[in-house]
């Protein structure tokens, strides 16, 4: 199963159980040790996970760190975890007197929800007090994917990571410094769009005046932006759609309809009877979906199902015949969009006009 699965599974469960999860010891079973185990350590190897670490710190003995996690008989990451009902604080934490005395070069500290790694970036073997890579498990980008599969055992490698920690902590830090100009426009950050359209003396008033300016026109080219990029995203959609009607017509005589899916036509036409003489809602079986359209018309799709492939899903069309596709239950859950497509049939019907 690849990473990225394993990590959606994961976080599906954390919010799941979460509620039910009470001490820092539940969460370790529960959600931190499972993380370990997606990035393919064996918690029950003692040789390759090792609960309870301890090590000598000067006169201090006894001191325990959760996790040690171990390759080829030497520690590789060294993780302190909180219950997930903690805020996360490196102050007085166990993991910088534990990087020092080990050849470790990276920490972890956890509540099995937010994670943050640390390395040696600004003194060698001292540990920042700054994480190079932090996350929400339960709201994962692609890109940390990728970062979190750098410590997957099969991809380990130190100084790859490390050469790379670098670039993701400046980055880090300059996201932060970009949100806070967004919110509020520095005087500096003003200037420096002022003084290129600008042509009379930049006074105090007229840096003030300019804020203003700025922050609007920054919020409008992000949004101009997102728009360019929806919009050709819908113009790929609607490509692939009509390339898939092509098909329909091709290979429509292969097609096998299940009782399911006729018991979930059944579904819509009930939903949609009060709109629509049931002669009008038609269904037309595909390999790829099983699709149920107004006056047989494949302009005039009222709905998508995909209800062979495992997972279940219900495709719904926007004014801009656009779609987007849900997960479902069971096709009992159609019943919930009864208001999405009874507004599709008054898309169509006021169009006829």
């Amino acid at each position: 199963m690849e990473i990225n699965i394993q990590l959606k599974s994961l976080a599906d469960k954390i919010n799941q159980l979460k509620s039910k999860i009470e001490t820092e010891e539940s969460t370790k079973h529960a959600f931190v040790l499972p993380f370990i185990h997606i990035l393919g350590y064996d918690a029950f190897n003692p040789l390759e996970v090792v609960p309870e670490f301890t090590a000598d710190l000067g006169l201090k003995k006894g001191e325990k760190v959760d996790y040690a996690i171990f390759q080829n008989g030497e520690p590789i990451i060294i993780v302190e975890c909180k219950s997930w009902k903690e805020k996360l604080t490196i102050h007085n934490s166990q993991l910088f007197r534990y990087f020092h005395v080990t050849k470790t070069r990276f920490a972890l500290l956890t509540n099995g929800i937010t994670y943050q790694f640390f390395t040696d970036l600004d003194d060698q073997n001292k540990m920042d007090e700054k994480p190079f890579l932090e996350f929400d498990i339960t709201n994962l980008k692609e890109n940390t994917i990728n970062e979190i599969a750098k410590f997957h055992k099969a991809n380990f490698d130190v100084n790859n990571i490390v050469s790379n920690a670098s670039s993701l902590k400046y980055i880090k830090e300059i996201k932060k410094q970009i949100n806070a100009e967004l919110e509020s426009p520095s005087n500096e950050f003003t200037r420096l769009f002022a003084n290129k359209v600008y042509t009379g003396r930049l006074t105090e008033k007229v840096v003030d005046e300019f804020k203003d300016l700025v922050q609007k026109s920054v919020s409008q080219y992000i949004n101009d932006k997102i728009n360019d990029r929806l919009n050709a995203a819908l113009t790929k959609e609607t490509i692939k759609q009509q390339d898939e009607e092509t098909v329909i017509v091709e290979d429509d005589s292969k097609t096998i309809t299940t009782e399911e899916e006729l018991d979930a036509y059944r579904i819509v036409v009930a939903i949609l009877r009060r709109k629509l003489p049931t002669n009008r809602i038609i269904h037309r079986d595909t390999q790829s979906y099983f699709g149920i359209l107004l006056d047989d018309n494949n302009r005039k799709p009222l709905c998508r199902l995909h209800l062979n492939g495992g997972k279940k899903y219900i495709s719904l069309f926007n004014e801009n015949k656009s779609e987007t596709k849900l997960t479902i239950s069971t096709i009992d859950d159609i019943y919930q969009y009864e208001k999405e497509l009874l507004e599709t049939v008054a898309l169509y019907e006021t169009d006829k006009g």
